[in-house]
């Protein structure tokens, strides 16, 4: 057997045919066969309709649709490299398992178009993530994280939680329901505290709290806890307190030193902050 013979197991995929510079001139309807498995390169189509067409595991390489409507189709294991999609529509479409590359698409698709299994969801959002990363569409990239973490979020609760097989099978055993759920809670944390690192009003919520505590601190060291007039002057002078410039005779040096350790996290907390969001611009 020579070196570029494939061993017996591997059977070539007779379907895998290339297209090449070709251009559709009328709509497609309830084609369940013909195009799986294509390579379709600078395929070009204008005002076309797809319905009920599968386009499993195809390659769309330096396509070009404009003002199409992809209904009900089937692109489960896709990959769309360098397309454009211009006020393309789609309309109950199947992307599970697609990846994407600098491919223009409308990001409605985020939403619509998601898979609801959570996990497919987060890598179908992620890599739409990284695709809207690569055209430099800021607004998209925002939207894409949020649809990701909110994906993350059901996936890493149910990894320790949820009875179904996917995830018995997956994270089997006491100690694997144990690893998740501390991954799971570290995700919370975060998650109240700034969103991670995409939120600046639970980021701002946080430090509010933190004045609160400090005021709540401070009435019960030297205050009335039953006069309202105390919490409110304490609060007020919190933030100085939380920036070092007063340091209260009732506050001790173990309770001053943990305002000064939160400072110092929350200033790191917000420069991450401002440079994600701004570095995607």
């Amino acid at each position: 057997m020579s070196n570029n013979t494939p061993p017996d197991f591997l059977h070539k995929n007779s379907n895998r045919k290339v297209v090449l510079d070709y251009y559709v001139k009328e709509d497609v309807l309830d084609r369940p066969e013909e195009f799986k498995y294509m390579v379709l390169e600078r395929l070009n189509a204008k005002g076309i309709k797809f319905k009920n067409v599968s386009f499993e595991h195809c390659v769309f390489n330096g396509c070009y649709f404009n003002n199409c409507v992809f209904d009900t189709c089937n692109f489960t294991g896709c990959r769309f490299i360098g397309s454009n999609f211009h006020q393309t529509a789609f309309r109950g479409c199947d992307f599970r398992y697609a990846i994407f590359e600098r491919t223009q698409l409308d990001d409605d698709i985020l939403i619509s178009e998601a898979p609801r299994e959570e996990n497919l969801r987060m890598h179908f959002s992620r890599s739409l993530r990284m695709n809207y990363q690569q055209l430099g569409d800021s607004k998209a990239v925002n939207k894409a994280i949020m649809v990701e973490l909110d994906a993350t979020s059901v996936y890493l609760y149910k990894s320790w939680r949820s009875g179904e097989t996917y995830y018995k099978e997956k994270y089997p055993g006491v100690f694997s329901g144990i690893i998740q759920f501390l991954k799971w809670i570290e995700f919370w944390v975060l998650n109240f505290i700034w969103g991670n690192g995409e939120s600046i009003l639970k980021f701002i919520r946080t430090i509010l709290l933190v004045l609160v505590s400090i005021s709540v601190y401070d009435t019960n060291t030297s205050g009335n806890l039953l006069n309202v007039g105390f919490y409110w002057s304490s609060f007020v002078q919190s933030p100085a307190i939380f920036l070092g410039i007063l340091s209260p005779e009732n506050f001790t040096t173990g309770v001053l030193s943990l305002i000064t350790g939160i400072k110092f996290v929350s200033f790191a907390l917000l420069t991450t902050l401002l440079v994600k969001r701004f570095s995607r611009r």
